[in-house]
């Protein structure tokens, strides 16, 4: 279970570097798609960690192995846990958008921005908003782990 928690927080050091150092200096949407990856990524394997460690409780039988189905399961078994709820559906959107063809803006400059089309909506995603969905997916990351690994 731990080695899922050692795995996500490597893919949101792998995104912090691709944010603050290779987005700040290429500017190109294919930074920004991986650290879309790198996200999905970090989100997978913390709910790995947490079905995980709820499999060694004996809560659940079995964790899946597909990852839409881990998040629709957490958010099953933590229907009262808002962030959890939030980041199931956040996965499966970002999942979307990864998997969408996308438009280039403004590459090479500050304003770069990578549009997609996710379910007849049109998704602009710059530095800004890939920032915050860093942010978010941080903070996700430390709750999963303060339920896995309690402060005593």
């Amino acid at each position: 279970m731990s080695e899922y928690l050692e795995e996500a927080k490597e893919e949101l050091k792998r995104a912090d570097h691709l944010i603050f150092v290779s987005l700040k200096y290429t500017r190109t949407c294919d930074v920004i798609k991986h650290v879309i990856d790198r996200l999905i990524n970090c989100i997978d394997f913390s709910f790995t960690a947490l079905l995980e460690h709820l499999k060694e409780q004996g809560k659940i039988d079995e964790v899946p192995k597909a990852p839409i189905p881990k998040a629709d399961l957490a958010k099953k078994l933590f229907p009262d846990d808002e962030l959890i709820m939030e980041f199931a559906e956040f996965f499966k959107r970002l999942r979307k958008i990864s998997k969408a063809d996308f438009s280039r803006e403004c590459e090479f400059r500050r304003h770069v921005a990578m549009t997609v089309v996710v379910d007849n909506e049109i998704i602009k995603i710059d530095i800004d908003i890939i920032t915050d969905y860093f942010k978010r997916t941080k903070d996700f990351f430390a709750r999963i782990q303060g339920v896995i690994e309690p402060q005593s």
